[in-house]
């Protein structure tokens, strides 16, 4: 058998950030081969993926990030089994280096970040290494990405909600943006506009306004001009655009953003939330 030094065993986990123990476990069954070793933790983390695959991972973190030059803005989710794992250190870390590798490679889609080599492996191969490494099940379930003249993001403290917003303009000061992104957090819109929300929720909105007045007594001939008010006050209420400011109610979003430069608009933004 080979002679496993502590040395030997401090690679492996680095490599693969497996416990100490199980690295020099390893580490014996490949009798010192260190890519052997490493497919022992791979496999392991795919046998313990087969009796969790039934397990609900609805924990875990939501995370964004902007390139350095500040143009493109990815936005990933991570899930776990338990709030427990999803604030452990290891978790969140595999979490980063996966954010950091889309904001690099900017992949078009969820599947081709999870093909995207990481690591020696695949980025959906090293998940998996993890459910072996951490015990419960994992799952990168979500991913998007905007690219504009100027990108900012925003993650709310406790990685449970994070947004992403692209804008027309780059070089105003840093805090526009920083609100804009906050505001997409805090006020959830469906669309930047009115004329961006899909003509299936315009459309669901006027019956639910129709249904209500009806429900209210109002007369049949009265009907579509009180759902078309109703819509307005959606249009207001949920698109980005319209909402009044968080910050300053006595102006909207719009207006705000046109007090720091006329032609700053936003083209378009990602918002994703686990359960608060």
């Amino acid at each position: 058998m080979a002679n496993i030094s502590a040395a030997d065993v401090a690679k492996l986990r680095r490599a693969t950030l497996a416990g100490m123990m199980d690295c020099k476990k390893a580490l014996e069954e490949a009798d010192g081969d260190f890519d052997k070793a490493v497919e022992i933790i791979r496999k392991k983390g795919q046998a313990v993926a087969n009796k969790r695959a039934d397990k609900e991972a609805t924990e875990g973190v939501v995370i964004s990030k902007v390139s350095e030059d500040g143009q493109t803005g990815a936005l990933i989710v991570l899930n776990s089994e338990t709030d427990f794992v999803a604030k452990n250190a290891d978790f969140i870390a595999l979490a980063d280096k996966i954010l950091d590798l889309a904001i690099e490679k900017k992949p078009a889609s969820l599947d081709e970040l999870k093909a995207l080599p990481f690591e020696g492996a695949k980025v959906e191969e090293k998940v998996v290494e993890y459910i072996g490494i951490i015990g419960e099940k994992l799952d990168l379930s979500n991913y998007e990405k905007v690219e504009a003249p100027y990108v900012q993001a925003y993650v709310h403290p406790g990685n449970r909600l994070a947004t992403i917003v692209g804008f027309t303009k780059q070089g105003l000061d840093v805090q526009v943006y920083k609100d804009v992104a906050m505001q997409v957090a805090a006020m959830n819109p469906v669309a930047v506009d009115k004329d961006m929300v899909p003509e299936s929720v315009v459309a669901q909105e006027i019956e639910i306004g129709k249904e209500q007045a009806r429900r209210d007594g109002k007369p049949e001939d009265m009907l579509d001009k009180i759902a078309q008010g109703k819509l307005a006050k959606f249009f207001k209420e949920s698109t980005l655009l319209n909402q009044e400011f968080v910050k300053d109610n006595k102006m909207t979003v719009k207006q705000y953003m046109q007090s720091a430069n006329k032609d700053l608009t936003v083209t378009e933004f990602k918002r994703y939330t686990l359960n608060l």
